[in-house]
Order: C-alpha cells, then sequence, then structure tokens
C-alpha cells in the first residue's frame, strides 16, 4: 500500500480569473478536478474540497480549502470597497 502525499492548493496572486495552483508543482488546477469532499475523506484528507493535479508529472492530492477561503475573502473586500 503506498502513502499519498497531500499539499495545499495555493490561489493564483494578480490573476484576472481565480486560478487554483497545486500546492506541489504549482501547475494549475482545473475545474473539472477539483471536488467536494462530501464528507467520504476521499483521499484519506480532511477537508471540504479537494484538488486533483493534472499534470503528468505530479497528480498530487490538493486540500482546496485554504485556497476557497482566500478568494472568497477577497471577494467580499471587493464588494465593502464598492
Amino acid at each position: 500500500m503506498s502513502q499519498h502525499e497531500h499539499y495545499i492548493a495555493k490561489l493564483a496572486e494578480g490573476s484576472v480569473m481565480p486560478t487554483f495552483q497545486c500546492g506541489h508543482c504549482g501547475s494549475i488546477l482545473p475545474k473539472g478536478r477539483i471536488f467536494p469532499n462530501d464528507g467520504d475523506n476521499r483521499q484519506n484528507l480532511a477537508c471540504h474540497t479537494i484538488g486533483l493535479c493534472a499534470a503528468d508529472d505530479c497528480g498530487a492530492v490538493n486540500s482546496m480549502d485554504d485556497a476557497i477561503r482566500q478568494l472568497e475573502q477577497q471577494n467580499q473586500d471587493q464588494q465593502a470597497a464598492g
């Protein structure tokens, strides 16, 4: 049985469109590879949302929670600024 390492996804800075990056290799995490965890504890990772890196030489499992929180905070800040 192999043990998988888990990483923390990042929100790309200065991007016009919200873009999430793999916490391991920095590749863009495609929307189609971001999934709700639905309490299933997929990949043995306790978080609400996971992102799977699509890079051929990576394939890391990322927790998306911090990056999503950061995006939500940016959206709130923009709305407050008017």
